[in-house]
Order: C-alpha cells, then structure tokens, then sequence
C-alpha cells in the first residue's frame, strides 16, 4: 500500500514533465520555423523586383501584405480560436501558412503571390500569441526561462531558413522554393499533431496572484517597455551598417557586424530569462537596459575593430531583454488571459518595430545619424524609470 501512495505521485509528475518538454519542443519547432518563415522573404525581393517590375516603394507594399496581416491580427486570431486547444491551434497556423506558400507557388502571377502572403500572414498571427499560450499552461509560474529558450528558438529559424533559401535561389527558379517550403510547414505539421499534448494537466495552469486592477496596470507598463524596447533594437539595426561603413568597413564587414550582434542577440534571449530567475524582472531590465545604452554610444567612439568587439556583447543586452518581458506576460496578463495577453504584447511590439526606424529615421534626416543613434540610447534608458515603477506598483522583482 505504502509502495502505490509513493509510486502514484512519481508517475504524475514524470507524466507532467514529459508534458512540459513536448510542449516546449513543439512549441520552439513552431516559432523556428515561422520565423524563418517571415525572415526568408527577405531572399526572394531582389528575385520579385526583377519578375515583377517592383519599385523600392513596391517592395515595401507587398512587405507590408505579409508583415501587416501578421501583425495585425494577431489579438482577432487569438480570440477566435480561444476555445481552441493550444495544439490544435499550432497545427492550424501551421497549416495556413504552409497552404499561402503553397498559392506564391502557384503559377498565376502577381495576385497570387499577394494573395500567399496574405494567407502565410494569417497563419503567423496565430502561432505567436497561441504557442507562448502553450508554454505557459505547460510550466505555470516556472514558465519564464522556457519562455525564453521559445524566444530564441526563432533566432534558429532566422539563421537557418533564409541561409537555405539563399542556396538554393541560384539552383532552382524561386516558385520550386517557395513550394519546398510549403512541403516543410506540412510536415512540420505532421510532428505537431503526434508531438503537442493534446491536453495539459491541470495542475501546470498558471496560478493568479495579483488583483485584476493591478494586472492591468502592471500589463501597460510592461507592453510600453516592450515597445521601447523593440524601438532601440530596431533603431540601431538601422543605423549599424552606416556606423561601420562611417569607420571605413566594407559591406562584408557590415555581414560581419551584423553577425556578431544576432549572435550575441541569439545568446541574450537564450540566458536572460536565467538572469530574471536569479535577480528578478525589475533588476534584470534596470541592468539590462543600462548596458544597452552605454555600449550604444561606446560604440559611437571606438574604431572599426573596438566596435567589432563590443558588437556580441551589445547583442547580448540588446535582444536578451525581450526575454525578460516575454517570461513576465503571463504574471501580469489581464483576467488571467495569458493568450489574449500574448497577442496584445506581440502587436505592440511588431508595431514599435515597424514604426520605430521610421522615427529615428527622419530625426536622423534633421540632426544628423549621430544624434538619431544617441535617440536609441536614449530610449533604452527610458525604460530604467518605467521599469521601476512597474516594480514599485507591482511588487514584481
């Protein structure tokens, strides 16, 4: 009797971890390959511009169809399918982003790869907001370091998708491409439906603890940190190649840069969500953040190789806080609606990235690229008060 009253609860929780880790891994297998989804269109605008006849201005419209449905609908998909299990849901965005692949690889012109990217679009909103969803039923409150390791999980699809992409463009004409891709989302899809837990258990449900006053409070603090966050990112991505071309690099050394900044980023989102474990979200953003803007602007003063150097390390400061706020969503979501939450974050923040650039591009324009440069510093230091005080009325680190 006392071997089954031992025994019971160890099978539980071995049944509960291995819940945890098909989750997580189905998950980041989701992110990575949406991910390199969206980052390896990139790889097809020189090939569109020539078949098409598309103007700078062109390319950005039709940018605009995958990155704008993506972005956009995001909090609408995820009240649809709120009713929808987790796994399901990963399994269908999936599934309509292979199938707009599928139509770009279609022979029937330039409405039909306007209409795939609409379509691919659709499927990518979902997966963002239902897959952060997963994780957190998954692993409850101990969800923030595998929250991280989703985060950088779409640095891998990043790094690997277009990589491939780029190889087999000059082998095959780009619809082949776009249609071995498709063929990789549906198989993707396979390895879901047999990998996702089909339901969680209850226990791994993330337990409130704050009023639903201070979520709401506490959550539009946390989503204004996200998008200053997202700006500095995206603000200094734009200046960089100007800053290394300034130093007498070349564009291979601009390659290298920008390199050395996703890998030390890739690192960042990988061990930040550890650092907030450790000393807690408020503390971590504060030193974070910190960094961010001091080696922002050490960068301005060091030479090609000094910069080179300081590059990982900004990368590091500068991509790892996403983590930190990623992994505290689910403290803070409104209701206890983790993914209504996500969705909100994530059409926040891919709004501060779209807009951002634009605005550090016309001060850029007025005052010159050094101050627009010294803006994103700026900007990341801004977060140290919005930071503190959401620690101050929340009580979170």
């Amino acid at each position: 009797m006392q071997m089954s009253t031992i025994t019971e609860p160890a099978s539980q929780q071995l049944t509960c971890a291995q819940e945890q880790r098909r989750g997580l891994i189905a998950a980041c297998l989701a992110h990575a390959l949406h991910d390199g989804f969206t980052d390896g269109l990139y790889a097809f605008f020189p090939v569109w511009q020539a078949q098409f006849g598309l103007s700078y201005a062109g390319l950005a419209i039709v940018r605009a169809l995958y990155f704008g449905t993506m972005g956009g609908l995001q909090v609408p998909a995820d009240r649809l399918l709120n009713g929808m299990s987790p796994r399901n849901a990963l399994v269908l965005s999936t599934l309509i982003a292979a199938g707009g692949l599928a139509v770009m690889a279609v022979p029937i012109g330039f409405v039909g790869l306007c209409c795939g990217l609409v379509l691919a679009g659709i499927g990518s909103s979902i997966q963002h907001p239902r897959a952060s969803h997963l994780i957190t039923e998954c692993y409850g409150d101990a969800a923030r370091r595998p929250l991280s390791l989703y985060n950088f999980s779409g640095d891998l699809g990043k790094a690997t998708l277009p990589a491939l992409i780029a190889l087999l463009l000059p082998v095959f004409t780009w619809r082949p491409v776009t249609g071995s891709l498709a063929l990789l989302g549906l198989t993707l899809c396979l390895v879901l439906i047999k990998l996702t837990p089909r339901k969680i258990t209850p226990a791994a449900a993330m337990s409130p603890h704050q009023k639903s006053s201070s979520r709401h409070t506490g959550f539009a603090w946390l989503l204004a940190i996200g998008a200053f966050d997202t700006a500095t990112r995206m603000g200094y991505l734009l200046f960089l190649p100007f800053l290394i071309h300034g130093r007498g690099g070349s564009s291979a050394t601009v390659g290298i840069a920008l390199a050395l900044l996703f890998a030390g980023g890739a690192l960042g989102k990988a061990t930040c969500g550890w650092l907030g474990d450790r000393l807690g979200i408020v503390r971590s953003v504060v030193a974070t953040e910190t960094t961010t803007s001091l080696l922002i602007i050490a960068t301005l003063f060091t030479p090609l190789s000094g910069t080179l150097v300081l590059l990982p390390l900004l990368g590091i400061v500068l991509n790892g806080t996403s983590s930190l706020l990623y992994g505290t969503v689910p403290e803070l979501a409104p209701g206890g609606d983790t993914g209504r939450a996500f969705a909100v974050f994530y059409t926040g923040v891919i709004g501060a990235g779209g807009l951002a650039p634009i605005a550090y591009g016309l001060l850029a324009n007025h005052v010159g690229r050094t101050t627009g440069q010294l803006a994103t510093a700026a900007t990341a230091l801004l977060i140290v008060p919005i930071v503190l005080r959401l620690g101050f009325s929340m009580k979170v680190a």
